[in-house]
């Protein structure tokens, strides 16, 4: 199944697009760090927002098949960039805070979930991204 993604240039180093499916729209901008105004997402932080969210998604997935509760998850990714040429992702930490106990049966499960997300599949090996989970049930 294919989704269409529509990008406009607006000038300003802003981008619109428009989600295909949807018709949702979303804005970004080049960060300050870039020559951007930081107005926005930058495309990058939208990679990371795609792991955090992919995460949180799949985990949610598994939880529903299995009849758990997993309302009030939450998922932190921070999104470090090389120093050096060409500029990319190098970096993103990301910690889970799952709203269940320490000694949750299906514990292995969902961390292997996230670690399988389509996202974390998806991006360039290189890439560190830790995973780390806090059980707060």
């Amino acid at each position: 199944m294919a989704v269409e993604i529509n990008v406009t240039y607006e000038g300003g180093l802003r981008t619109r697009a428009i989600h295909g499916p949807s018709k949702t729209e979303l804005v970004t901008d080049a960060p300050v760090d870039n020559m951007g105004k930081g107005e926005s997402f930058s495309p990058t932080d939208l990679v990371a927002t795609a792991l955090a969210g992919c995460i949180a998604t799949t985990i949610g997935i598994v939880a529903q098949r299995k009849g758990i509760e997993v309302t009030g998850m939450r998922v932190r990714t921070e999104k470090h960039m090389s120093t050096d040429s060409p500029r990319r992702i190098v970096r993103l930490p990301t910690t889970v805070w799952m709203p269940l106990p320490p000694d949750h049966s299906e514990r292995a499960l969902f961390e292997n979930t996230a670690h399988g997300c389509p996202v974390h599949q998806s991006v360039r090996p290189e890439i560190d991204i830790p995973i780390e989970f806090v059980w707060e049930g």
